[in-house]
């Protein structure tokens, strides 16, 4: 497992020190557990972003709609 250094203010680190003291827990095991948390909220947007025919998609949904206008939802095709 790789080490980084994250900065963050006192007063943020100074609760998650007593968060870590309550429930007898490492610190480093609270912010890793954080981090796995706000990466499966994050999932579905990474999964859409990894996909180029979906962003150019979305792309041409928001410019429409900037316009009034309104495009077809393309079916996707199985297997493509």
């Amino acid at each position: 497992m790789a080490t980084t250094t994250v900065r963050i203010p006192e007063e943020k680190r100074d609760l998650i020190k007593i968060v870590a003291s309550i429930e007898k827990r490492d610190i480093k095991d609270i912010l890793s557990e954080l981090i796995d948390e706000y990466l499966a909220r994050h999932k579905e947007t990474l999964e859409i972003l990894s996909r180029p025919d979906w962003v150019e998609t979305i792309k041409a949904g928001m410019k429409a709609s900037e316009k009034g206008e309104m495009i077809q939802w393309r079916k996707k095709k199985t297997g493509k």
